[in-house]
């Protein structure tokens, strides 16, 4: 195995032993590389943390799946920006952007969250995710073909993880295949939001005036795609009004694609990193659908959701106060030795993997289906096609530099 990580200024390995702010721990580039040991320790002394900025860290299972439906922490996007801005620097310029973003479903709450689930339900239908299952496998085949032809190496976010999910999201919505590389840029950006914000709000802003005219186009003229069947519903009960609709194809096209990508990229490399799990599914493809599961646990892309306090609450015997933020941790849960047993290990069949990778409560994720079974097929092909896929000679990892999600800049590989 010769997957080694970037050094980034001598990996500035005290963060973990001498930092007196367990947040500010999160942020050195040891924890970048692997933030596991940092949420123990965070679970172990303070679980319930309150960083120096003011934001409440939750890193136990309980708590978290607690408070994912509790109404007391809020998602709606005017507490949010205020929250934000209340802070000052630069999450003051983020504040920005949660603003920006609307009223879409996932920044609202009960009863208007509801209403506008309920709505989105109806188009988003189990079956018409499955049904994507074969164009998917056609999808993930001619990207493999193409890698293998361009050959001997790849990096499978460029060449498999990234241009999947937006190839399913065209095929999904109905978006113009040729409209597909300006879709792509704007995603790249305000996929980036926490590294340059201007660029990230004036993409979002380009983004949706696109969506604006698909969704006249498609109200003159439907078809079999999801935003003709989200303008459907505008003419049911409690209809989406012409702010909803587009807010909330934003939030659906948009939310599972990096999930997705990064899905794909952490899974295959936890499978190398754990050649006796790769083997186990290689011998029985079977597994693929549990093997999703366990690799969405064992190394989840969305590593903390954010909520703000609408309502003070006790945690963990600390009182969290109206107006504050709280980040909570679903990757620290998933290794909780509370809910998981031996949790740091991959285990494919794990028995009970009742993660939190993809929430909990009213805020489920609604394209959690379709971020597995990508993820699902893109795994199983991979395995399947390449068995001898390994580490690129020399292969070097660096992860993005967000505490809250765990996504790799690049997985080179070889096969």
């Amino acid at each position: 195995m010769n997957l080694t990580e970037t050094t980034d200024e001598a990996r500035d390995s005290a963060g973990l032993a001498r930092s007196d702010d367990l947040a500010a721990a999160l942020l050195t580039p040891e924890a970048r590389r692997d933030p596991y040991p940092f949420y123990a320790r965070m679970r172990r002394e303070d679980p319930v943390h309150r960083s120096a900025q003011g934001i409440w860290y939750l890193t136990r299972y309980g708590d978290v799946e607690a408070a994912l439906s509790d109404l007391r922490l809020s998602n709606d996007r005017d507490r949010m920006t205020r929250a934000y801005s209340a802070l000052g620097g630069d999450l003051k310029a983020f504040s920005r952007l949660t603003d920006r973003l609307g009223r879409v479903m996932s920044n609202t709450d009960p009863p208007h969250h509801a209403r506008l689930r309920k709505l989105a339900n109806r188009a988003f239908t189990a079956r018409r995710v499955e049904a994507l299952r074969d164009g998917i496998q056609r999808i993930v085949d001619r990207l493999i073909d193409e890698a293998i032809a361009a050959g001997p190496t790849m990096d499978l976010i460029e060449a498999v993880a990234s241009p999947l999910p937006m190839s399913v999201v065209c095929e999904l919505f109905g978006i113009p295949s040729e409209d597909l590389p300006q879709v792509k840029t704007w995603f790249h950006r305000f996929g980036r939001l926490t590294e340059d914000i201007d660029k990230s709000e004036e993409a979002i802003e380009q983004y949706e005036e696109y969506l604006a005219r698909l969704v006249r186009r498609r109200r003159a003229d439907p078809g079999d795609d999801l935003i003709s069947a989200l303008v459907a519903t505008q003419a049911q009960d409690d209809r989406l009004t012409d702010s909803e609709l587009l807010s909330t194809c934003f939030v659906l096209i948009t939310a599972g694609d990096e999930t997705t990508t990064h899905l794909i990229g952490n899974g295959m490399l936890a499978l190398l990193r754990h050649p006796d799990q790769l083997a186990r599914l290689r011998a029985d493809p079977a597994l693929i659908r549990a093997a999703v599961e366990e690799l969405a646990r064992y190394d989840t892309p969305t590593q903390a959701i954010v909520r703000v306090v609408a309502e003070d609450i006790e945690i963990g015997g600390r009182t969290l106060r109206e107006g504050e933020l709280a980040y909570l941790f679903l990757a620290a849960t998933n290794r909780d030795p509370e809910r998981f047993e031996d949790p740091d290990r991959l285990d494919l069949t794990r028995p009970g993997n009742r993660h939190l990778s993809f929430g909990n409560g009213p805020h489920f994720c609604l394209g959690g289906p379709l971020a597995k079974l990508q993820t699902e097929v893109a795994v199983g092909t991979l395995v399947r096609r390449l068995p001898h896929l390994r580490p690129a000679d020399g292969a070097v990892l660096d992860w993005r530099p967000n505490p809250l999600q765990r996504r790799l800049t690049a997985l080179p590989l070889a096969y």
